[in-house]
């Protein structure tokens, strides 16, 4: 079953690097990532987003044009995009994607802050361009404010006011709009050669000042606010707001060990990173872009759409590729059968010293070991008397189980299942559910949780043990360490103990946190979260 705890759900200064396995890597967790990110999981691709926090319009306290999202502050875009992501079970991790190199059966290694790596089937970059101010003292301070530079973006909010459009690289390219959005509107040339004077003058016919002076500086007042322009020759333009133009540069970092450079863009204003218009493919086979990183025209809307295009076409790339090896492998399986064919023992090996203590006593009767791993859990309660299902969605892990099992002279039924499949258990129902240190993606009608609950018989115990992942919650630095878990991406024991209270017709016995119990392999400290419950038995 689809249920394990991750090796790494607490940040700790020697804890080894940690390799997982993925069908798309999604760099950067903005509008376009996430967008794709939701398509990709919806079509049940393990995808795993990874974003260093830094989006193009993070000055920006509104966005503007996305229907039914008109002036939402950009951070709410995004904290309801990734609860969607994660509700189909897309992980999106806090860090930062060093490098992409070739890896093994075509795959690709995603090389990440921390040393930590993914391998990809795909990869999407949707890292977004950086913007480059000119050289203008008080242009930065005030940048995604009152300082802008797209009428389509910030125009109306300035609609009325005093405008100051200081004119660089970018020419007169936004200045026809502004003129309809303000009768207050003064353009500076401050470092641009060969403007169409015809154009000059029709813009001063139509009542549009132009001067022809270089800037100095942005002046604010008190509260911080922008009240005026003032040029080189000391004269101080009045201006509630100012438009500027930037240059941007696509972020490709990241994709340069793949040969993969940005291009110029045609306005010759900065880079872009050159896709194939219709596939959102690079050309490097198999590595994609989206949203403004492939053009810097894109707003947030246009961006998403983008996104969701690319990622429809990734997941089409994928159910090809499947369908000409004959596989439907689920990619979380993969990614666990890789960590345990390793023949390195991951765990202990011993059972968890919480299951030890709320089992012990109990009358021995039918259990289930819910992610069982290599078994340890199972394999104690077998030795107990308890007729034991050791269940994972891992086969290299029930091998493990099975064989050690058979030389220890135990019987321990194996049930290679994801519990996110339909009739996961085959309406079996078992006097102890065990879920130890498991973790099972969320579905939106959480299927996973219904068969978790369902498996548990009339009068039967449910024990569910967790990290505490109040450790995972707090600030990291993406430069310097990768989060390699998303803890909202999966069912947690908070969710099990709401889903019990909804439902009805249990006793919660046991739910708290407590130190985490001794024996297990890694050494640090660490505290788990404890739910024990008992069904209702079944009236006569």
């Amino acid at each position: 079953m689809t249920m394990h705890a991750h090796p790494e759900q607490h940040d700790h200064a020697d804890r080894p690097p940690v390799e997982r396995q993925c069908d798309v890597a999604v760099i950067g967790g903005s509008a376009a990532g996430l967008t794709a990110a939701l398509q990709l999981a919806r079509q049940r691709r393990t995808v795993v987003a990874v974003d260093d926090g830094t989006p193009r319009n993070a000055p920006a306290a509104h966005m503007h044009g996305y229907l039914g999202r008109e002036a939402a502050a950009p951070s709410e875009l995004l904290a309801v995009g990734r609860e969607e992501v994660r509700g189909y079970g897309g992980e999106i991790l806090t860090g930062r994607v060093l490098a992409v190199r070739p890896g093994e059966d075509g795959r690709f290694r995603v090389e990440l802050s921390g040393g930590h790596t993914l391998l990809a089937r795909r990869v999407l970059a949707a890292t977004g361009i950086r913007d480059d101010l000119p050289d203008i003292e008080g242009l930065a301070p005030r940048w995604g404010q009152d300082v802008i530079h797209c009428p389509f973006c910030h125009g109306y909010e300035v609609r009325d006011q005093r405008l100051v459009q200081i004119v660089t690289h970018d020419g007169l390219h936004p200045t026809a709009l502004l003129r309809h959005l303000t009768d207050r509107l003064t353009v500076v040339l401050h470092d641009v050669a060969g403007v169409d004077e015809a154009v000059l003058t029709a813009l001063e016919v139509a009542g549009v000042s132009v001067v022809r002076t270089g800037v100095r500086r942005v002046v604010t007042g008190s509260d911080g606010a922008v009240t005026g322009v003032e040029l080189v020759d000391g004269a101080l333009l009045e201006a509630d707001a100012v438009l500027v133009g930037t240059r941007f540069h696509a972020r490709v970092e990241a994709l340069a060990s793949l040969g993969i450079e940005a291009t110029a863009h045609p306005s010759g204003l900065g880079e872009v990173l050159q896709v194939d218009p219709m596939t959102g493919e690079t050309t490097v086979p198999g590595v994609y872009g989206a949203g403004n990183l492939t053009d810097p025209s894109l707003q947030v809307l246009p961006s998403a759409a983008h996104g969701s295009r690319v990622g429809a076409i990734i997941a089409f790339s994928l159910a090809d590729e499947d369908i000409r090896s004959a596989q439907r492998t689920a990619g979380e399986e993969g990614d666990w059968d890789a960590r345990y064919g390793t023949g390195e023992r991951m765990w202990s090996g011993n059972p968890n010293g919480t299951l030890v203590t709320e089992v012990r006593g109990m009358p021995p009767g039918r259990a289930l070991d819910v992610g069982a791993g290599e078994g340890g859990d199972s394999l104690w309660l077998a030795e107990q008397g308890w007729d034991v299902t050791a269940a994972d969605i891992s086969g290299a892990a029930l091998e493990h189980v099975g064989a050690e099992a058979e030389r220890r002279g135990l019987a321990v039924s194996l049930l290679h299942r994801d519990v996110n499949a339909p009739d996961a258990v085959g309406g079996a129902t078992y006097d102890l559910v065990s879920l130890q240190y498991g973790s099972f993606l969320r579905t939106p009608e959480q299927r996973g949780l219904r068969t978790l609950l369902g498996a548990v018989a009339p009068g039967g115990t449910l024990l569910v043990v967790g990290h505490d992942l109040s450790p995972m919650r707090e600030p990291v630095d993406p430069a310097e360490q990768t989060r390699m878990f998303d803890p909202e991406a999966y069912v947690g024991v908070e969710e099990v103990a709401a889903a019990l209270a909804t439902q009805g017709g249990w006793t919660v016995q046991v739910h708290a946190t407590r130190p985490r119990p001794s024996g297990a392999v890694s050494t640090h400290h660490v505290d788990d979260v404890v739910l024990r419950a008992v069904r209702a038995a079944a009236t006569p």
